[in-house]
């Protein structure tokens, strides 16, 4: 079992920056692939980023490449998602997850472990 908390969401101006942290408690966290993803009003929720259970080992989805980066720290049990950049199309609840499985995943159903959810809005 992994249980997930996000932080770090906000209003934040186009072109500004937001870190947002997703705290983890559980046994298994350091063997869990981590990813974020994110659900804008009215739409499905998408894959934002994800990272293996090695630091170096990332994927992002085209929209938010060379913006954003994911992170992990293993020792403090936290995965990071720095949002440079930020557009109004980046507006969303973002959610951290955590998968059962060897490694990172684009699919959002193939996460096991979801937290509650951080507001990000992005103004114009």
């Amino acid at each position: 079992q992994v249980q997930l908390v996000e932080s770090g969401g906000g209003l934040v101006q186009a072109g500004g920056s937001l870190r947002l942290s997703c705290a983890a408690s559980g046994r298994t966290f350091s063997t869990s692939p981590m990813g974020w993803f994110r659900q804008a009003p009215g739409k499905e929720r998408e894959f934002v980023a994800a990272i293996g259970r090695s630091v170096g080992n990332t994927v992002y989805a085209d929209i938010v490449k060379g913006r954003f980066t994911i992170s992990r720290d293993n020792a403090k049990n936290t995965v990071n998602l720095q949002m440079n950049s930020l557009k109004p199309e980046d507006t969303a609840v973002y959610y951290c997850a955590a998968r059962n499985g060897l490694g990172y995943s684009r699919i959002w159903s193939e996460y096991a472990y979801w937290g509650q959810g951080t507001q990000v809005t992005v103004s114009s």
